[in-house]
């Protein structure tokens, strides 16, 4: 139960981290999004171990599915960090920013989503009988309502030219 409150935890930063973007803009607050993802990644580690005390891990079809859960991993990553200008993303807090929309964010929105979703439904189905894939899918939803947060409310405010973006 550990890992998943702290999942959710990571979740509740990452809200708070975009509503200081456009109504308190503290400093403190802006190191939210580093903190919730090290949360996550710390349930997500702690999941893992529990699988591997409990030897899952150790058929093929669960490297398979493990080596599918870093290449999602990876894609998640580049999406988030790689795949945008990094300083006007995430450090910068000014107003009339534009809007990246090359590369992946020039098909989808919100790349990561699904990345996020598959990594941890790969990790979830290798470390079964754990309880990785129900943690997953819960944090999977609510990534998928943290992007519809940003797309509604967060990007509207903090992109001048979000709206046409989003047609």
């Amino acid at each position: 139960m550990i890992p998943l409150f702290m999942g959710i935890t990571g979740f509740i930063l990452y809200f708070l981290y975009d509503i200081n973007s456009f109504r308190w803009n503290s400093r403190v607050i802006r190191t939210f999004f580093a903190l919730g993802s090290l949360l996550i990644g710390l349930a997500t580690i702690i999941d893992l171990l529990k699988a591997w005390k409990l030897e899952a891990f150790h058929n093929l079809l669960d490297i398979v599915l493990l080596l599918f859960a870093v290449l999602s991993f990876v894609a998640l990553i580049y999406c988030l960090f790689f795949a945008l200008p990094f300083e006007k993303t995430y450090v910068e807090q000014e107003n009339g920013r534009k809007v990246y929309d090359g590369g992946v964010y020039a098909l989808c929105r919100h790349p990561g989503v699904l990345c996020f979703a598959l990594m941890y439904v790969f990790l979830g189905l290798a470390a079964l009988p754990t309880n990785l894939l129900i943690h997953g899918i819960v944090w999977s939803i609510l990534n998928l309502l943290y992007a519809w947060f940003q797309d509604r409310v967060t990007f509207p405010i903090t992109f001048c030219n979000y709206k046409s973006y989003q047609k």
